[in-house]
């Protein structure tokens, strides 16, 4: 029986740098407990058990399929809600 331990939605991280922001894209990813006992961080590209070989692609495609979809536009374009930037110049 698998078991999901834990899951982290694909997001952007901001970076405050000299002349702004910079946003850096972080995949999400999960961590279950595979039927042989290992656990494993799976994401869209590591979907196989390293142990015995089972595939999850199945378990991966249903957690992005029913992932939160309520605030899905602010994870994926944060930087629209950022604010008002003092001369950032850049509009959105």
């Amino acid at each position: 029986m698998l078991t999901m331990v834990e899951r982290v939605e694909g997001h952007y991280e901001a970076q405050e740098v000299e002349y702004g922001v910079v946003y850096r894209w972080c995949p999400g990813c999960i961590v279950i407990e595979c039927d042989c006992g290992e656990r494993l961080i799976l994401n869209d590209s590591v979907t196989t058990c390293c142990w015995c070989g089972a595939d999850h692609a199945d378990v991966i495609r249903e957690e992005q399929d029913g992932g939160g979809q309520s605030s899905r536009d602010e994870v994926l374009h944060p930087w629209r809600y950022a604010g008002e930037r003092e001369g950032a110049g850049i509009p959105f």
